[in-house]
């Protein structure tokens, strides 16, 4: 009974963001198709999001990133990402089901939600907001290609305090332009992304932590599991250094 009620429940959730990415935030979605994310800091704090037609100073395109530098990020954040439509289902009834049950709902799951997320709401959870960041994901999946979504998404979300973008943080972490990462380079930079600012601590003691070692590693296995690099490749990969900027 719980079961087909979850299903009536998703149901009606698909129907209701189906119709509300028709009236949220379109203009934003449609203008990002040939357009870019600029943040900005505002006094009282934060970053806020906007679509502009110029191209930021820091922009990089996603053509221009190492695949297995977005791939770290991508195995590390949603698997799927190229195979969903911009929503989990699981994820899904984990929420419905946090929703009966009244608990604190989860932040936002696939990528394309954390970009929703981003560019049109706020940080606030409730099952309404779910609704309304599944509708706004089902858009971006409409208008947008998965790799404009992907590449957005590379370039505005946080890798350390007050650090913002894929190319920023490789500047900052390694003195180079994102287009140069190495494959380890960018598997610290996906396993930083769930506590950007907690996990940045191995840079300022420039060495891995316990911890951020482990996932280092299992990142780079992902990639050759995804054959996004060879098996050799990955353990070769494991066994050089991580180098930071001095």
């Amino acid at each position: 009974m719980m079961k087909k009620l979850l299903i009536l429940t998703f149901i009606g959730v698909l129907a209701l963001g189906g119709w509300l990415y028709q009236v949220l935030g379109i203009s934003q979605i449609k203008a990002l198709r040939e357009g870019y994310v600029e943040i900005t800091k505002p006094k009282e704090g934060g970053v806020s999001y906007k679509v502009v037609s110029q191209r930021p100073k820091s922009w990089i395109k996603i053509s221009a990133i190492p695949k297995d530098a977005y791939m770290a990020i991508v195995i590390s954040e949603d698997w799927a990402f190229f195979d969903h439509h911009g929503f989990d289902y699981e994820q899904i009834e984990i929420a419905l089901m946090d929703a009966i049950d009244g608990k604190k709902l989860r932040g936002a799951s696939t990528i394309t939600q954390q970009l929703a997320k981003n560019l049109l709401f706020d940080s606030e959870r409730s099952f309404l907001r779910k609704v309304l960041e599944l509708g706004s994901s089902i858009a971006l999946e409409h208008y947008l290609s998965k790799d404009k979504i992907l590449e957005s998404y590379l370039n505005i979300i946080q890798y350390g305090e007050d650090l913002y973008g894929i190319n920023q943080a490789s500047q900052f972490y390694f003195a180079k332009s994102a287009k140069n990462l190495e494959v380890k380079e960018g598997a610290f930079l996906a396993m930083l992304l769930p506590s950007p600012v907690r996990y940045a601590q191995s840079f300022y003691d420039k060495e891995l932590t316990i911890f951020a070692s482990q996932v280092v590693d299992s990142i780079i296995d992902k990639l050759a599991i995804a054959k996004v690099i060879t098996k050799d490749r990955a353990t070769e990969v494991k066994g050089e250094p991580l180098l930071f900027r001095f």
